[in-house]
């Protein structure tokens, strides 16, 4: 098997795992600014909808002080299949959860989870040892302390898992700017990653709008 096969995204072979980003344990977050976790899980939400990716959610005990999930991913992704969890911490010791990821027939998973030293890493280790190949998104987690995340981080490094953030995801999804809907996914990355591009944009804009009328 080639080597970009192993260690990159297969779009048509990945799914989308989005697990509790709730509005309570958002407020546990130190590691990453609360907004810039809930604009990069907004875009995550976006492309997973352009990419067409199977994408699930679930949350933990929803009606305690966890909280309910985030609006903004079923929103920006309202074909998302939300599973509930009966108490479990694991999101994979839910059967029904892993029953879904099963029927897609799909090996590669994408998780991006609050807290990452929990939500995160416990069903990255059981996915691992299931033999799925896992990427973890980081900074579309977020944990209680910086030290906890660079702990988790070796942990699943070690155990398999290829950390990854945002924007790679979303570039290695898109794959290449000839297709239809390319600036569908610039415009998931401007608006919730870099919005600095949305810069460069315009620049470029004006100018040829002025190279034209030189011309």
């Amino acid at each position: 098997m080639p080597h970009t096969i192993k260690t990159m995204i297969d779009p048509a072979d990945a799914v989308m795992l989005l697990i509790d980003h709730q509005s309570g344990l958002f407020q546990l977050v130190k590691d990453i600014d609360m907004l810039r976790l809930r604009h990069n899980v907004s875009a995550l939400a976006k492309v997973s909808r352009l990419a067409k990716l199977p994408t699930f959610t679930t949350a933990s005990v929803p009606d305690g002080p966890n909280g309910p999930l985030i609006p903004e991913i079923h929103r920006y992704n309202p074909e998302a299949i939300h599973i509930p969890r009966t108490g479990q911490i694991n999101a994979w010791d839910n059967p029904k959860w892993v029953e879904a990821i099963e029927k897609t027939g799909r090996k590669t998973l994408l998780i991006a989870a609050t807290l990452t030293s929990v939500c995160l890493s416990f069903p990255t280790l059981s996915a691992l040892a299931a033999g799925y190949r896992v990427f973890t998104i980081i900074d579309a987690s977020g944990n209680w302390s910086s030290m906890a995340t660079e702990i988790t981080l070796a942990r699943v490094v070690q155990a398999g898992a290829m950390p990854i953030d945002t924007y790679a995801v979303i570039a290695e999804l898109m794959s290449t700017y000839d297709r239809a809907d390319a600036m569908e996914f610039v415009d998931a990355l401007v608006d919730h990653v870099v919005p600095q591009y949305r810069l460069l944009i315009e620049s470029f804009d004006r100018a040829n709008s002025v190279k034209d009328k030189v011309a």
